[in-house]
């Protein structure tokens, strides 16, 4: 029987994509975003996806979502939003802004999950935000739980991805139980030393050459998939993303898809005046008027980044200009530098599409990550041999309204209801840190 693993801010499902190829069931996705959840459930149909927060939510409820009754979870993962910063005279996970860290510890402990791996930014792991990391490590501490020492930042560069991203790991189990060692990186960065013989992962042309232009069909103008008359000869990694062998499916379920579409690829137009600034910028530069970065074909992606949400002015992914051709990239090719197979699917909008990609684990990263909590557990991953249908199509194109009531939920409040919220925590911040400057001098 495979491990059981619960995902906690799944977004579109990086991290559950990764932990199902090292050979995990995830069980559930907990995730508050209706786009992400709608998203998650076409591409993982038999994951039941819990759309709220987890403020408040008990581990009970979970397994009631999940039908898992009393069996044991063997691992909960997640990224938890959290700023790292104090509030004069307190705890740093006494900050309100960081609720969301306790809350994923409270998950971890009352569904007494055998292990769990918490990813963040790695700016946490440096100046005075480690106090953050060593508070976490206690708080762990007093639920039963040990944490791997000392922390490490993985770079997905490093396993297999053509893209540089950074990510905080923290491995733990229950006291008792064998703590999962970190993954030795299995790639160099092309056109980087790093102190070992490692073979060099996958660049930029590897990743995209074997895409159709985007700008060759019309239909993309309106909708986000073709059908094509074919690919291009593809590269090793290329191969993976298209799921040309049964090794590129590792130990999750293949699905069932249709691999002549183009997906994920609605166009973007571009004036002939961008496309000329585009055209003279050189791979790996930055281009000066958009600043944006222009792949290199013979290196990687830099790293891939969310737009903001309305609360903060809904700005767009900045997606890297293509090597080759004058243009930004389309969601799918920010998909294959991210490591996702070509079967995965994302919002047809170009903005919560690349959004979904930016606030993801990348899958190779997950996979390295979850196979050293496969080898803690003792446990010898399973290969399915059923393949399960996609959800459907239709999850694709909800905006937020429309996938909210889909899941029965009500709609995120506004981007001017969350600057007003934020505006009135902030000023009740400021007036609890001027009460402590006050005790403080007196």
């Amino acid at each position: 029987m495979r491990p059981i693993g619960i995902d906690l801010f799944a977004g579109a499902g990086g991290m559950s994509l990764g932990f199902e190829q090292a050979g995990f069931d995830v069980a559930a996705a907990v995730e508050i975003d209706p786009v992400h959840c709608a998203v998650h459930k076409f591409n993982f149909p038999r994951t039941a996806v819990v759309p709220r927060s987890v403020e408040g939510l008990s581990g009970r409820e979970i397994r009631i979502a999940a039908g898992i009754g009393n069996r044991p979870v063997e691992c909960v993962f997640g990224g938890a939003p959290c700023q790292g910063f104090s509030l004069i005279g307190h705890r740093v996970l006494d900050d309100p802004r960081n609720r969301l860290v306790l809350e994923f510890v409270r998950i971890v402990s009352e569904l007494d999950a055998r292990t769990f791996v918490f990813e963040n930014v790695k700016g946490l792991t440096v100046g005075s935000h480690k106090e953050f990391l060593h508070e976490l490590v206690a708080a762990f501490g007093e639920r039963g739980y040990s944490v791997r020492l000392p922390w490490k930042v993985l770079n997905a560069g490093g396993f297999g991805t053509p893209q540089s991203r950074e990510r905080l790991i923290l491995f733990g189990a229950k006291k008792g139980h064998a703590l999962p060692d970190y993954p030795a990186e299995t790639t160099r960065i092309p056109g980087r030393k790093n102190g070992r013989e490692l073979p060099s992962g996958p660049t930029c042309a590897d990743a995209l050459d074997d895409l159709p232009d985007a700008e060759a069909f019309d239909e993309l103008c309106g909708t986000d998939a073709v059908v094509t008359n074919g690919f291009g000869p593809a590269s090793p990694y290329a191969a993976e993303m298209r799921c040309l062998t049964n090794d590129a499916w590792h130990f999750a379920h293949p699905r069932i898809w249709d691999s002549g579409r183009l997906t994920s690829s609605a166009r973007t137009e571009h004036t002939e005046i961008s496309r000329r600034r585009f055209s003279e910028t050189e791979g790996g530069r930055v281009e000066p008027i958009s600043r944006l970065f222009k792949l290199p074909a013979g290196g990687v992606s830099n790293t891939l980044r969310a737009g903001t949400d309305g609360a903060r002015g809904a700005f767009t992914s900045p997606r890297p200009i293509h090597y080759r051709r004058d243009r930004c990239v389309t969601v799918r090719e920010m998909a294959r530098l991210h490591g996702f197979p070509d079967w995965f699917r994302f919002n047809a909008t170009k903005w919560h599409g690349a959004r979904q990609i930016g606030n993801a684990v990348p899958p190779p990263l997950a996979r390295a990550v979850a196979s050293q909590v496969i080898a803690a557990l003792g446990v010898a991953p399973q290969r399915p041999t059923d393949a399960i249908p996609l959800g459907d199509e239709a999850l694709l194109y909800m905006d937020v309204g429309t996938a909210a009531a889909h899941f029965g939920v009500a709609p995120p409040k506004s981007g001017r209801d969350r600057k007003s919220g934020a505006r009135k925590r902030k000023q009740a911040e400021i007036e609890a840190e001027l009460v402590a400057l006050r005790a403080a001098n007196g």
